[in-house]
């Protein structure tokens, strides 16, 4: 037994006591998180497989298999839903990293009143998603909407348009709401990470010649990738779990035009008190953003190695 050997035993002792405590302190957060994500998600995935039925003494199990699954790929309502949902994340979030991308770079470049402006900014995104449907339902109102009101009133439109009753002003109506208030969120991120691209790189690359765009494109570009992957996993979760803009600016109408999967998966529990097919909903939503989520981080993990290479 070398001379090394015993002094590193006291060294690793001390640490696995250390981690040991750390544990214990975790152990209460950890038993929260169980309980009110993982345990809901299991059980979720459970009532999937069950037909359920209410009577007056509770809930009844049935174990039917993957009947609940089968009835939901073959309805027309849940593949819609699933493509509404996965055209409204690609839409959106194209759309907010063109917006943010150009407002960070213009926020970058200011020299004095970013303070102002970033509080400014983030007025849309600290507002609560049901009071700001609540609001783009009144400026998109057919009657006394404040939207008609000002197309009116410069001639661009001859008489009220209902944005809210036809399925493809709806669907644009809700997007651009939501662009609205999310769309400083990705600017922040994306702000972030302009802020750590080394300047000199960028003034070196003015002195070989660069332009403005070519310095854009071939270097800061790349260097915010990771900020850029961060900032679209985070709004495509977001846009996956849609539910409150839609279920309160449209109802998920007109007709079905704007039911994203979490509308579909309320409608179907809790008002048709189908259990089992909402369940099933929920729990195929899940196992999707699970997916999409995997797949960013090993994106972004492979994008941190290059960089760390």
């Amino acid at each position: 037994m070398t001379i090394n050997h015993l002094t590193d035993r006291p060294k690793f002792s001390m640490q696995r006591r250390r981690a040991v405590t750390g544990l214990w302190f975790m152990a209460p957060g950890l038993l929260v998180v169980l309980a009110v994500t993982i345990f809901p998600i299991l059980y979720s995935i459970y009532m999937g497989f069950n037909t359920i039925s209410l009577t007056t003494h509770g809930f009844h199990f049935h174990w039917n298999g993957l009947g609940n699954y089968r009835l939901l790929l073959s309805s027309s309502l849940f593949r819609y839903a699933i493509v509404f949902t996965l055209v409204y994340a690609l839409v959106t979030v194209l759309v907010e990293l063109v917006l943010g991308m150009m407002t960070a770079l213009v926020l970058q470049r200011m020299a004095w009143g970013r303070p102002a402006l970033l509080a400014l900014l983030l007025l849309p995104w600290s507002l609560i998603t049901v009071i700001s449907a609540e609001m783009w339902g009144y400026i998109y109102n057919g009657v006394y909407g404040a939207l008609d009101a000002i197309l009116l009133e410069f001639g661009i439109i001859h008489k009220p348009i209902v944005w809210l009753g036809f399925a493809k002003l709806a669907i644009a109506s809700t997007m651009f709401a939501d662009v609205w208030k999310t769309m400083p969120f990705v600017a922040i991120l994306l702000l972030a990470g302009l802020e750590m691209v080394p300047v000199d790189v960028i003034e070196a690359a003015h002195m070989d010649g660069a332009s403005n765009w070519h310095v854009f494109w071939r270097i800061i570009l790349p260097l915010i990738r990771p900020t850029m992957s961060l900032a679209i996993l985070f709004r495509v979760l977001q846009a996956f779990g849609l539910f409150d803009l839609p279920f309160v600016l449209t109802g998920g109408g007109p007709g079905t035009a704007t039911e994203s999967i979490a509308v579909l998966g309320y409608q179907v529990m809790f008002q048709d008190l189908n259990f089992g097919p909402g369940a099933a909903v929920a729990s195929s939503t899940t196992v999707v953003v699970l997916i999409i989520a995997l797949a960013f981080l090993w994106v972004f993990r492979g994008m941190a190695e290059e960089g760390v290479a």
